[in-house]
């Protein structure tokens, strides 16, 4: 029997493939990213990007590079200095994966704002490092009315800092670490019924009996539980632990009374806390439902929202409140034929749940007045099956941050003294200092002493303007953090890109859920701090 070789392509991403699929890499491939400035951290993004296999990204940048530059970006040799830095990062950048186009754009991010801001309607995404407070809150404006997600990056000394800012975030297959298996024991559907009720244990020989699945005999002694207990599952401890009971002492035993060696009564105990539980919608998932975007559907929604409608529609008149099964099962001691008979049940009901909602879909795509196969069947398919792992994230625009700060937030971090958080507020008064003598706390020689005296009193006058009158910022953070003199530290940069563009690629993926909406990195303690602000 001949077997195909994998394809080149397949070797490459193996591993990344295995994380987000072949959509999730076609989502990646069909990407374009907007660098704005080649700073250590930027190329460090743009570095992470390529290598998974981007599918092009441009760097825009009009400085020259200088010997700081090559001091802290491995992007950047020596022989670049004076050379356009855009140019020379791209250069080397590309040489990492020979599929990944690259661009540059030698011209100030201020011009191109001034004169063409629909430039940046093109990207998937922009990434903005070494940005003037001033350009930062003008290019994010535009990017946020045009609905393109915004990531700023910085690494300050020993601080990196990240903040996302997007209107809204779908994310379809979220990837939780913990979830429950899928299987309906408390309110079974009828193939799931007609399959068990095939089977009769007594009439079983000793082996058959050993390898007959848990989650069937969890369904019979389930029956047996609710016929004497008004037709409700076990809910708490003490009732979980006398249906425990009920399964262990139904393990058959030799003429000697001593148990047999039956795993799969064990496993059946062992899932009990587990799989017997309550079928229900998340309440996240029903916070989707009850969104004006899923009630007030238009030919304007998303692909997102219009199969969200379509789902509701689904649970709220042809499943009884229950999303569809999600029409796998996990793995477990049984013969081969039972576990592929019991695992076509479960597909087959999901197949059933798939082709109801595709029905709704279908009509809501009609009132809409778009084709009924408008969104793909595959599309359709994963969304069915991650329907309980639904995610909508709404972050804050720059600009809100700004002007309407959350002072509870601050408080509750700030109160500790330890907290990343004081690096926020150091970081704004940086740019402030910036805003006002053009050049950053600590970065001239002879400065750093009055320097200190002028960022204090910025955050003193940031805290007060955020209603919060005690000063939490300790002097000797503020004289610290002076001290980096804005210096980027290569292994700083390359820690915030590597987390950067591990944030980026789920937005890209639409898959997991990236942070909402700062995180703030202190390598002085190797810890960090993800805060909604």
């Amino acid at each position: 029997m001949s077997m195909t070789a994998p394809s080149e392509k397949a070797t490459r991403y193996d591993r990344q493939l295995r994380l987000w699929g072949d959509h999730g890499q076609a989502a990646l491939e069909s990407a374009h990213v907007c660098l704005i400035n080649a700073s250590a951290t930027g190329t460090e993004i743009v570095k992470n990007l390529v290598l998974p296999g981007i599918g092009a990204f441009t760097i825009l940048d009009s400085k020259r590079v200088t010997p700081a530059d090559v001091g802290a970006n491995f992007f950047l040799p020596l022989e670049s200095i004076g050379r356009s830095r855009a140019q020379s990062a791209v250069r080397l950048l590309t040489e990492l994966n020979g599929g990944v186009k690259g661009s540059f754009i030698d011209e100030e991010i201020e011009s191109i704002l001034a004169t063409d801001p629909n430039f940046f309607s093109q990207f998937s995404i922009v990434i903005a490092t070494e940005m003037q407070e001033s350009s930062l809150l003008t290019l994010a404006e535009v990017l946020w009315k045009a609905s393109v997600p915004l990531l700023v990056a910085r690494s300050y000394g020993l601080v990196g800092y990240l903040r996302f800012a997007l209107p809204d975030h779908e994310v379809v297959e979220s990837h939780p670490d913990n979830y429950h298996e899928d299987l309906r024991l408390d309110s079974p559907f009828p193939g799931l019924v007609k399959f068990v009720s095939s089977i009769n244990l007594d009439a079983l020989d000793d082996n058959k009996h050993a390898n007959v699945p848990y989650l069937v005999l969890l369904y019979k002694f389930l029956q047996k539980w609710k016929s004497s207990h008004d037709a409700a599952i076990p809910k708490n401890y003490r009732e979980k632990s006398d249906f425990k009971e009920m399964i262990r002492i139904s393990i058959r035993r030799n003429e000697d009374g001593v148990p047999l060696d039956e795993e799969n009564f064990d496993e059946a105990i062992q899932n009990v806390n587990s799989v017997i539980i309550p079928t229900r919608i998340p309440s996240v998932v029903q916070a989707i439902f009850d969104d004006p975007k899923c009630v007030y559907i238009s030919p304007e929604s998303s692909n997102f929202w219009l199969l969200a409608r379509a789902l509701r529609e689904f649970v709220t008149t042809e499943n009884d409140q229950k999303l569809p099964l999600r029409g796998s099962i996990p793995d477990m001691i049984s013969s081969s034929d039972m576990y592929i008979q019991l695992s076509q049940v479960y597909q087959e009901q999901a197949r059933e749940d798939i082709a109801l909602v595709t029905s709704h879909l279908s009509s809501l795509l009609q009132s809409i007045g778009k084709p009924t196969n408008f969104i793909p069947e595959v599309e359709i398919k994963q969304f069915c099956r991650n329907s309980a792992f639904l995610r909508v994230l709404r972050y804050r625009s720059i600009a809100e941050e700004y002007e309407t700060p959350n002072p509870t937030n601050f408080v509750m971090h700030l109160e500790n003294q330890d907290s990343e958080m004081a690096y926020y507020v150091l970081l704004r008064a940086a740019d402030q200092f910036f805003s006002l003598y053009k050049f950053f706390p600590g970065s001239k020689d002879g400065a750093l002493e009055s320097d200190i005296v002028q960022v204090k009193s910025i955050v003193t006058s940031l805290l007060q303007r955020w209603g919060i009158a005690v000063q939490l910022i300790r002097d000797e953070q503020i004289a610290e953090f002076c001290r980096y003199g804005a210096a980027e530290i290569h292994s700083v940069a390359a820690f915030v890109g590597g987390v950067a563009a591990q944030e980026v690629i789920k937005v890209i993926t639409c898959q997991f859920v990236p942070f909402n909406n700062t995180l703030i990195y202190s390598a002085v303690s190797s810890t960090t701090l993800t805060v909604e602000i």
